[in-house]
């Protein structure tokens, strides 16, 4: 009875913290930070223990109906932009920002920063426990496996899926896929549909 009334107050009272927030965006936990410019488009939803901070100049930037899952971080120096019906899962971490450590042996705290950038596109699903480094891109309706670690200037084809660490290629979303797995996509959606998105 009363978790609708505490979800509809956290959307209003962290609401207030964005730069811009479209209509029916959802805050569902207590513990949400943000800090700095944080923008969001229609029907986003964002879960608990969640931290989206940008330093300078930097901005994070979501499309319309993007998800972040618990224990996210983004955190912006440049730029962070999700296109829209992109879901980030638990534990990810994004960053566009990192230290000069090559070709120096000076304690990396003291050396300057790497900011770089990281585009990524419409329809993305990124899974749990990711590491995503400055200057990644990654293109619309791909799949970053569980757990990948993209490396600095990554590029991520569009439908492409990726995983390992560092993560690499190591399929396409609809070219070449395996027989049994076409069958199996082909016998589900037949079974269920393809669902509308529930705003």
């Amino acid at each position: 009875m009363f978790e609708p009334l505490l979800v509809r107050w956290r959307s209003f009272y962290y609401g207030l913290k964005f730069a811009r927030k479209g209509k029916g965006c959802r805050i569902q936990g207590k513990h949400f930070t943000i800090e700095g410019h944080v923008e969001c488009g229609d029907y986003c939803r964002f879960r608990d223990y969640i931290i989206l901070r940008t330093h300078k100049n930097g901005k994070i930037i979501m499309g319309t109906h993007s998800v972040l899952s618990y224990y996210t971080i983004l955190e912006s120096t440049a730029l962070i932009q999700i296109g829209s019906n992109t879901a980030v899962a638990e534990f990810t971490v994004i960053r566009d920002t990192n230290h000069v450590f090559w070709g120096t042996k000076e304690h990396f705290a003291l050396t300057p920063h790497i900011a770089k950038p990281i585009i990524i596109g419409d329809n993305v699903l990124i899974g749990s426990r990711c590491y995503i480094h400055p200057g990644v891109e990654i293109g619309d309706g791909a799949i970053i496996g569980v757990g990948s670690v993209l490396v600095e200037d990554t590029k991520v084809g569009p439908l492409e899926i990726w995983a390992g660490v560092p993560a690499r290629k190591v399929g396409h979303r609809i070219e070449n896929v395996p027989p049994k797995k076409l069958q199996q996509t082909e016998e589900l959606i037949k079974k269920y549909g393809i669902r509308k998105f529930r705003y």
